[in-house]
C-alpha cells in the first residue's frame, strides 16, 4: 500500500491524444517511426553479414542480425559445428530481406561458401586447424564439409592407427588440417592424423626414454597377424612374437588375445634408433616346467594331447608349454621302420611313458609300446624251437625272407629253407611281399630279437627218398628246361632238377641237345646233402657203344662167365645199364688183357 501512495501521475499526459488511441504525447507517429528505422542496420539482398545465434532447436537455428525481424536458417546447415549454442557469432547470407510473410530469409551455408576457397587457402598457408563435418563414405577415404566445401580424406589420415570400421566416422565433427590443393580442379585433401603426429611423435621420446628392459607396462592390442600382435602402449607400438605370447604352442595368436583388449606386457628389448619395442606376455608367468611336479620320474605313466606329428615322432604336451617327444620307435614293439601318423594324428588324447626327463634342458622323452608288454620277455614260451606258425612277408634280400610273425616278432627264413627242390635263385621267386607264410623255429637268438625261421622244414625232405630213386647209373626221362654257359637245367620226375654239363648234352649223331629237348640221361652222381644230381645224356650211348665194341672182340664170352659168377652185375638194376656196370666191365676187360 506503501508504494501505491508513492506513485504519482505524469503531469504532462496528454489523455484527450490517449481517448483517440495516440499515446505518443507530443512526438508524432512518423518520428517515431523515423528514429526507429534509424536504430537497424542498413542491409542488401545477397550480402554476407554476421549475426548472433538468438534461439534453437533440433530444426532450426534463429540468428538475429540487427534487423526489424529475425532470420531462420536451417540447423542441418550447422552439422559440421554440433557445439553451437545461443550467443554464438555466425556469418548469414542475406537471401531475402522480406519472403512472401514478411520473414527474413537468411543462409549460413552460402555464407560460408562465398568465402570457402579463400578460407580454405588461408588455413593452408597458415597451417590452422580447422573444423569439418564427415558427410559420408567414397572410395578409399570420407567426404568432409569444410567450409561448405566437399574435401577428400583419406582413410590412411584418419588416425594413427589403421581404421577397421569407416563407418562410425560419419556424422561426427573433427578437426582437420590442410594438405593439398588443387587450384585447378578444386580439390581439397584434409587430414586428422596430422594434427596428432607430432604430439605423438614427441610422446614417443618421451615413453622410450623411460623404458627399461623388464618393465612391465599396460596396453591395448591394437593389430593382430600370424606372426604377432601389435601393442599401443599409449603413443608407441611394441610387438610380442607369436613364441613370446604363450608358453605352449600358439598356432595363431587370436587363440590368446583379442582386438582392443587391455593386457599387461613387459618390455623385452626394444631399440632406440628404429623405435622397435620387443614385447613378452607369458613371461609374466613362471615357466611350466619350473611348475612341474616335482614327484615326476621316469617310468611314470602321463597323459598328454598331441600337438605335433612328424614322420620321425609325435609332441605331447602334457601341460600348457610342458612337452615330450615320443619318437617312432618308442609307438610300437615292430622293427619296421613306419611313419608316426600310422599310430596317432594331431588332437588326440593319449597316455605314454615317461623315459627320460632333463629338468635343467626342459626335455622329456616317452613311449606308448612301453604300456604294452615287451614280445620277447617271454618268447621261449610263446614260440619255442620246432613250434610252427603263421607269418606275415615283410621284406626281401637276396638270401632270405623277413617275415613277422606277431607286433614286435621277427624272423628270417634263409633262402635255402624255402624249399627242398626248387634252386631259388630270390625270394621273390617264391612268395610276395603282404603274402602270409608258414614257419617253423629253427633257432631263437633273444640278445638280437630275431628267429631262424625254416618253410621246408614243414614238409618230410623228399630227398630222402630221391635217394632211392635216383641212384648213380639210373637211367630216368628229363626235359631241358634251361641252358647256362656251363650246361643246361634238367627237370626229372617228381618235381626234382639235375644239372648236366655241355659235353653230356651231346646226342648219337654228334649233335648237341637244347631247351625243351626231352630225352633219357643217366646219373653219374648223386649229392643228398648238397641237393645235387648230376646228369648225362652221352654217357648213355657211350656205354651201348662200348659195351658193341667188347661183344664184337671175342670178349663176350668172358663177360657171360663174370655174369654168371656174379649174377648182381650181369642182371644189374631194372633200370638201362648203370655206371657200376660199365666200371665192373672196364675192370675185366684190363684183367683179361692181361692175362693175354
Amino acid at each position: 500500500m506503501e508504494n501505491l501512495k508513492n506513485i504519482q501521475p505524469v503531469e504532462d499526459f496528454n489523455w484527450d491524444a490517449y481517448e483517440q488511441g495516440e499515446s505518443y504525447g507530443e512526438v508524432s507517429k512518423d518520428d517515431l517511426v523515423k528514429t526507429y528505422d534509424e536504430t537497424l542496420n542498413k542491409i542488401n539482398d545477397k550480402d554476407v553479414v554476421m549475426g548472433k545465434v538468438t534461439a534453437m532447436n533440433k530444426r532450426e537455428v534463429v540468428v538475429n542480425i540487427g534487423f526489424k525481424s529475425d532470420g531462420v536458417v536451417p540447423m542441418s546447415e550447422f552439422r559440421y559445428n554440433p557445439e553451437l549454442k545461443i550467443g554464438d557469432e555466425v556469418e548469414v547470407y542475406i537471401e531475402s530481406q522480406e519472403d512472401k510473410k514478411g520473414q527474413l530469409i537468411l543462409s549460413h551455408k552460402k555464407a560460408r561458401a562465398s568465402r570457402s576457397w579463400e578460407r580454405v587457402n588461408e588455413a593452408l598457408e597458415k597451417d590452422e586447424i580447422i573444423k569439418g563435418f564427415i558427410k559420408c563414405r567414397t572410395k578409399g577415404g570420407m567426404i568432409v564439409d569444410v567450409f561448405g566445401i566437399e574435401a577428400f580424406l583419406p582413410g590412411s589420415q584418419i588416425d594413427v592407427k589403421p581404421i577397421r570400421d569407416y563407418d562410425v566416422f560419419v556424422g561426427k565433427t573433427m578437426e582437420f588440417k590442410i594438405v593439398k590443393i588443387n587450384q585447378e580442379f578444386k580439390n581439397v585433401v584434409v587430414s586428422h592424423k596430422a594434427l596428432i603426429e607430432a604430439e605423438l611423435e614427441q610422446q614417443k621420446k618421451d615413453i622410450i626414454s623411460k623404458l627399461e628392459k623388464g618393465q612391465v607396462l599396460e596396453g591395448t592390442v591394437k593389430n593382430i597377424t600370424s606372426y604377432g600382435v601389435f601393442i599401443d602402449l599409449g603413443g608407441v607400438d611394441g610387438l610380442i612374437h607369436i613364441t613370446d605370447l604363450s608358453w605352449g604352442r600358439v598356432s595363431h595368436p587370436e587363440e590368446i588375445v583379442q582386438l582392443d583388449q587391455k593386457i599387461n606386457v613387459v618390455i623385452l628389448d626394444f631399440d632406440d634408433e628404429k623405435k622397435r619395442i620387443a614385447l613378452g606376455l607369458k613371461q609374466l608367468t613362471p615357466h611350466p616346467w619350473d611348475a612341474l611336479s616335482e614327484e615326476l620320474k621316469v617310468g611314470d605313466v602321463v597323459k598328454g594331447k598331441v600337438v605335433v606329428m612328424a614322420d620321425y615322432g609325435a609332441f605331447i604336451e602334457i601341460a600348457a608349454g610342458v612337452e615330450g617327444l615320443i619318437h617312432v620307435s618308442e609307438m610300437s614293439w615292430t622293427q619296421h621302420l613306419r611313419s608316426a601318423q600310422d599310430f596317432m594324428k594331431v588332437g588326440d588324447e593319449i597316455e605314454a611313458v615317461v623315459l627320460t626327463l632333463d629338468r635343467d634342458e626342459r626335455k622329456m622323452s616317452l613311449g606308448i609300446k612301453q604300456l604294452k608288454a615287451d614280445p620277447w620277455e617271454d618268447i621261449e614260451n610263446r614260440f619255442p624251437v620246432a613250434s610252427k606258425h603263421t607269418a606275415k612277408v615283410r621284406n626281401f634280400t637276396n638270401f632270405g625272407v623277413f617275415v613277422e610273425i606277431e607286433e614286435g616278432v621277427d624272423g628270417l627264413i634263409h633262402i635255402s629253407d624255402l624249399s627242398w627242390t626248387k634252386k631259388i635263385k630270390h625270394p621273390s621267386e617264391f612268395t610276395q611281399i603282404g603274402a602270409e607264410i608258414e614257419v617253423q623255429v629253427l633257432e631263437i637268438d633273444k640278445e638280437n630279437r630275431r628267429l631262424s625261421l625254416g618253410h621246408k622244414q614243414l614238409e618230410e625232405n623228399p630227398w630222402d627218398v630221391f635217394e632211392t630213386i635216383f641212384t648213380v647209373g639210373s637211367i630216368h626221362e628229363g626235359t631241358i628246361i634251361e641252358a647256362l654257359d656251363k650246361g643246361a637245367v634238367v627237370s626229372l620226375p617228381y618235381g626234382v632238377e639235375g644239372f648236366a654239363t655241355p659235353k653230356h648234352l651231346v646226342k648219337e649223331d654228334g649233335s648237341q641237345a637244347v631247351v625243351d629237348e626231352k630225352m633219357e640221361f643217366k646219373v653219374i652222381e648223386f649229392n643228398k646233402e648238397a641237393k645235387r644230381i648230376i646228369l648225362s645224356h652221352s654217357r648213355i650211348h657211350e656205354d651201348e657203344q662200348k659195351a658193341a665194341k667188347k661183344e664184337t672182340t671175342g670178349e663176350k664170352k668172358a663177360s657171360t662167365k663174370k655174369a654168371k659168377e656174379e649174377p648182381a652185375m650181369v642182371t644189374g638194376p631194372v633200370e638201362k645199364t648203370t655206371l657200376g656196370d660199365i666200371e665192373e666191365l672196364a675192370a675185366l676187360k684190363e684183367k683179361l688183357s692181361g692175362g693175354k
